[in-house]
């Protein structure tokens, strides 16, 4: 990290210490696999058994309702598929959602609903869709969205499903939620929800599914009946044990950590904005703390993002490359950002190790790289 500007928290956050020491005894001295009889495996399972109470106790559900998974995509993609093969039906989700949860649904021939112009879903269009079903199998509403930070009403989504689709499951996708909200608020509204380790200083490679009483997707790995045949594979102890410490720390430091990257955020974006031309694509009073989403017009954010990388700058964009054209991303376009805006489209996010230090060198970075294109432009 030496001579880095980290300004990607959003895709993965560095784990937490208190992380790395929980897990390190299961890597080099307990490594018994967890579903034998013996002594040793019995005290890696204890181990797991543990630090799901600890998830279930930041959750507010009952440790039954807890499933270790391998990623937040697996997560979402059992709340998807799973509920489907239980149930049949039809899945609706919103049209911002991340591909591990759009991608499920509309392969299974669902229906993906509008939003407006800062990223939250339409009520009106989600109540006619799951109204005019015969049968609505699940419906998915990302708690906090994964490109521009845009925060879900959890409530009102909640109360239009619970209205017009009372026999459907609802679930959130709330990985990128876990740092700035209490998901005690968020778990009594649904009836899953997916988590991923990595966003909140727990290690890659552990995904949590709450699937609360009353739910139950089918699985979609298989084999030896884990996770109370909910989720089969061998339990990676070191990795579980990690993320409830993770958890439960973030957990504790939430509101304080909420206020300090707060106002890092908004010196990031008044330091930018005050220099350049740039549209705040959601405001800081709709979107979590640690996302700064920017669009510069006039440039192309492929170009924006390698002078960064040269300058030590860690970010994001919100376009991929097709084709070996820039492609807007299916969340701006869906939000109706103008093309030639989209086209210029920057993440920065932040995160427990942001400092002031830090927001200040990536600002000049990104004015001066801004400054840079639209001079050679």
């Amino acid at each position: 990290m030496d001579g880095l500007l980290y300004l990607d928290h959003a895709a993965s956050t560095p784990m937490r210490p208190a992380a790395v020491e929980a897990m390190t005894p299961f890597l080099t001295d307990c490594f018994a696999n967890p579903s034998g009889s013996h002594r040793f495996a019995r005290t890696a399972r204890r181990a797991v058994d543990e630090a799901r109470e600890q998830v279930a106790a930041v959750l507010g559900v009952l440790p039954g309702e807890v499933i270790f998974t391998g990623c937040g995509t697996e997560s979402d993609n059992q709340a998807v598929t799973g509920s489907v093969a239980q149930r049949g039906g039809l899945a609706v989700t919103s049209a911002v959602e991340h591909h591990a949860v759009l991608d499920p649904v509309l392969a299974s021939g669902g229906v993906a609903v509008g939003v407006d112009a800062t990223g939250h879903v339409d009520l009106e269009e989600l109540a006619q869709v799951v109204r005019s079903s015969d049968a609505v199998s699940v419906v998915s509403v990302m708690t906090v969205n994964n490109e521009v930070g845009t925060v879900t009403d959890m409530a009102a989504v909640a109360e239009v499903v619970r209205r017009e689709a009372p026999g459907a499951w609802l679930h959130t996708d709330a990985v990128q939620a876990a740092c700035w909200i209490d998901l005690r608020e968020v778990t009594p509204l649904v009836d899953m929800l997916s988590l991923s380790a990595h966003k909140f200083g727990g290690p890659k490679g552990v995904g949590v599914l709450v699937a609360r009483s009353g739910a139950s997707p089918a699985p979609i790995i298989r084999g030896g009946g884990q996770e109370r045949e909910r989720r089969s594979g061998t339990s990676n102890v070191a990795g579980i044990v990690a993320t409830a410490v993770a958890l439960a720390e973030t957990d504790a430091e939430r509101g304080a950590e909420a206020a300090r990257v707060g106002a890092l955020r908004a010196r990031l974006v008044q330091s930018i904005s005050s220099s350049v031309d740039a549209h705040e694509t959601v405001p800081g009073s709709a979107c979590v703390p640690g996302v700064v989403h920017l669009c510069f017009e006039g440039i192309e954010n492929e170009a924006l993002l390698f002078l960064l990388d040269t300058e030590g700058v860690c970010a994001s964009a919100a376009s991929a490359c097709a084709s070996g054209a820039m492609e807007p991303s299916h969340v701006l376009a869906a939000m109706g950002v103008p093309r030639g805006i989209a086209g210029g489209a920057l993440r920065l996010s932040l995160g427990h190790t942001s400092t002031e230090e830090e927001v200040d060198a990536a600002a000049r970075a990104v004015v001066s790289s801004v400054a840079r294109l639209r001079g050679a432009g």
